[in-house]
């Protein structure tokens, strides 16, 4: 790791972080139910994003440090654009409110989807 490497991370995140607020707040604006919508749509894209990008330029997970792309791109915008810490703390109030089957169909709904569209995004670069 060098020090280009950090500010590359440190910069994408930054940028990654940002996209993720203005997106949930966008949707936020536009949804009003209970289902944390915004958050979802956030990991799902996000998921699709980097299944195909990896793919497309044969990332592999240990290998996501180092290069712009790898750095910049994978592990800071998109690390940054995900949040799964976002997405437990949705399910964690989602179960106190009352909601403990939304919550667990929230965290299994995102996984599944999440996995199904970073497979997706994967397929997408082979075409």
């Amino acid at each position: 790791m060098v020090a280009i490497d950090v500010l590359w991370v440190g910069l994408g995140g930054g940028l990654g972080s940002l996209l993720r607020w203005w997106i949930g707040l966008a949707v936020g604006k536009v949804y009003k139910g209970n289902f944390p919508l915004g958050t979802f749509l956030i990991n799902i894209s996000g998921a699709l994003l980097i299944g195909y990008l990896s793919t497309l330029f044969n990332i592999e997970w240990h290998h996501r440090y180092g290069s712009f792309l790898n750095s910049a791109v994978i592990t800071g915008v998109l690390g940054g654009y995900t949040t799964f810490s976002s997405m437990q703390l949705d399910a964690a109030k989602l179960a106190s409110a009352g909601a403990r089957m939304m919550a667990g169909g929230y965290l299994i709904l995102s996984v599944l989807t999440g996995l199904l569209a970073a497979a997706f995004g994967a397929w997408l670069a082979y075409l």
